[in-house]
This record gives C-alpha cells, sequence and structure tokens, in this order.
C-alpha cells in the first residue's frame, strides 16, 4: 500500500490514498512507515506491517529541486567512482604488464606505489581464480 509523506511545519503528514480518512502524522520521516501502519491497522481493524508501506515523500516544492539534484549528481559520482575503479586497474595492469616499476606507476595515476601494489595483488588473485587460470 502507498502512503504520501508531506512536510507540514514541524511534523511529516501523512494519508494514505487508497483509503480515503485515513491520516496520521510523524515527527521523523523514519517513523512514517510504522505510523501509517498503526493508522491502516486501526482503519482496516487488521494488522498490517510497516514494511508493506511504499511511501512517497514530498518535503515541499522549495526542497523538492535541489534534493533530486543532489539525488542526480550522487547517481553521477557512483558512476564515475565505478568507471575510475575500472580504469585505474586497467591502466595498473597494462602499466605491470609493460614493465613498469610500482613506484612510475603510482606517479603516472597519482596514487601510492602502496595502492599500486595492493592493486597488483588484488590482480594477481583475480587471474589465479579465474576459470581460464585453473
Amino acid at each position: 500500500m502507498k502512503a504520501i509523506a508531506r512536510r507540514s511545519g514541524k511534523w511529516w503528514a501523512i494519508e494514505v490514498p487508497d483509503q480515503p480518512g485515513v491520516f496520521s502524522q510523524a515527527k521523523r520521516l523514519e517513523q512514517v512507515p510504522e505510523m501509517a501502519a498503526d493508522a491502516l491497522s486501526a482503519w482496516l481493524e487488521r494488522s498490517v506491517p510497516p514494511d508493506e508501506i511504499d511511501v512517497e515523500v514530498h518535503p515541499g516544492d522549495e526542497l523538492e529541486a535541489a534534493i533530486e539534484r543532489a539525488r542526480e549528481a550522487k547517481a553521477r559520482a557512483e558512476t564515475a567512482s565505478r568507471d575510475s575503479f575500472t580504469a585505474t586497474r586497467l591502466a595498473v595492469k597494462r602499466s605491470l604488464d609493460a614493465g613498469l616499476p610500482l613506484r612510475d606507476v603510482g606517479a603516472l595515476l597519482h596514487v601510492s606505489h602502496q595502492r599500486i601494489a595492493a592493486i597488483a595483488r588484488e590482480l594477481d588473485e583475480k587471474d589465479q581464480t579465474s576459470p581460464a587460470n585453473p
């Protein structure tokens, strides 16, 4: 079931659109599913577990755009981090395969030679456990 939480002053006002007349409130956002479940349980006269409540949150018009921008930036950063992780490992592997010393690889990648050594160990372990190298 879906509950909608809207910020109202210092509280989250909760409504359940599928059950007209079911309203509640919560002081903190993490309390919303439990409060919605309590209100639904009283309304339906049967227990409704909080994990069955999907909460749609509306922090207010002035905040929604800023929050959405932050979420999008976070998603881009996570993608960039994964890309950096993959590219770094590939660069380390190719550099070491070309015979460059750990310190030189570190200097080229702006990473400590200790980190390059750790990546090299990870790559070696991966190669040793690969099905191609039983």
